[in-house]
């Protein structure tokens, strides 16, 4: 009778355990970006946009290696400094990550790519320098569209929409700022135009008086800064007290309401360029922005929706894969089709750059950022 019961108990245990669900097994995603100090606004929004994505995955349920993915991130503060990124990096693989949503910065995301390269995790970075996917590691993609693409529409928007001949360009040495300002110089050549002066700096200064008053004796008909907000506010402010009537041109780093209050009522005028399209003009923007005052109350931020796709791109490779494993699903991401929040056609080229070029020009009037110009082609 003991032994009639023994085999019944056993039988139903086992019943139980193939009705079971799945157990849930943690995948960890690693995210680095300026979490403290001057940038850590661009850090947070970015981060939000990308914890909006996990939250969302978690919910689904989504079934990987033979079990229910419990989607985790693992964050570090790479206070946007390049040696602070490389040991953050080590820090982050040697926690056993699947993949790396991150870094923020160019100057960071470059050295770092490395470390993840070498432990052969897929990296899906905001950061627009083109160096970062030329290095000819099959482990980095991006999430917005890069400054070679973004630097030639602001060069030709500078020539040919605002009858700028003349222009001096201004770079704060960062391997954004240098590189974007770069590309936009060899647009506006190319378009005609003529650099008349250019002029250094760094992401920590805040008095940009001697350099402005050697650009104003240029005549300069634009004046093109490559560098952050905390920079191009107070930057703006000296170029009215020095009666500087050529408009500020800058790029997306400046396309924030941190640039509006720092510059004040002299921020009017302005333009920024911002890699891809408006919220509104997005795929799934609207339906994006909704989410996200939900959860965080407040309004997404410039790269939330390019981080919360970022994300998506990389869990929907995983979900065709079948697997968080990164020799699973890399080849998956790599050659990934999909429509996000962003666009309906987030694909990657070879090197991991988008294949969607979009790039929008803003102005500020009134005190606000309003779309002047939006240029959507592909990359090929």
């Amino acid at each position: 009778m003991k032994t009639t019961f023994k085999l019944l108990a056993t039988s139903m245990a086992a019943a139980c355990a193939l009705a079971a669900p799945a157990q849930a097994e943690t995948v960890r995603l690693g995210f680095a970006a300026p979490l403290t100090g001057p940038q850590a606004h661009y850090g947070e929004d970015m981060r939000n946009g990308l914890q909006l994505a996990l939250e969302e995955a978690n919910a689904q349920g989504i079934e990987l290696d033979g079990s229910k993915a419990q989607f985790e991130l693992v964050s570090k503060d790479d206070q946007a400094d390049p040696r602070t990124a490389v040991q953050v990096a080590q820090q982050i693989v040697d926690e056993g990550v699947q993949g790396v949503l991150g870094h923020f910065n160019s100057g960071t995301t470059i050295p770092a790519s490395r470390i993840y390269n070498d432990a052969g995790l897929p990296q899906i970075a905001m950061a627009t320098s083109p160096e970062y996917t030329q290095q000819g590691y099959d482990t980095t993609f991006r999430m917005m569209t890069s400054d070679t693409q973004q630097g030639a529409a602001v060069g030709v928007f500078m020539v040919k929409d605002l009858g700028a001949k003349n222009i001096a360009l201004i770079d704060d040495r960062t391997a954004y700022g240098q590189g974007l300002t770069d590309q936009v110089a060899k647009a506006v050549q190319r378009a005609g135009g003529t650099v008349v002066a250019r002029e250094y700096t760094t992401d920590k200064a805040s008095d940009f008086t001697a350099i402005l008053t050697n650009i104003k004796a240029k005549n300069a008909d634009a004046i093109f800064f490559g560098g952050l907000d905390a920079q191009s506010g107070p930057m703006r402010r000296q170029m009215a007290t020095l009666e500087i009537k050529a408009p500020l041109v800058s790029g997306e780093m400046t396309r924030s309401d941190t640039f509006l209050r720092l510059a004040g009522d002299t921020a009017n005028g302005t333009y920024a360029s911002l890699a891809g399209v408006p919220i509104d003009s997005m795929a799934q923007g609207g339906k994006f922005a909704e989410a996200y005052k939900k959860r965080f109350n407040k309004e997404p931020g410039v790269y939330s929706p390019y981080a919360y796709d970022g994300a998506w791109n990389m869990i929907s490779a995983m979900q065709q894969a079948g697997s968080a494993k990164p020799e699973k699903y890399l080849s998956k991401l790599a050659g990934l089709k999909r429509s996000g929040a962003t666009s309906e056609n987030i694909a990657y080229d070879e090197r991991g750059d988008l294949n969607e070029v979009s790039v929008t020009i803003y102005q500020v009037k009134d005190g606000k950022w309003e779309m002047v110009k939006t240029m959507v082609d592909s990359a090929k």
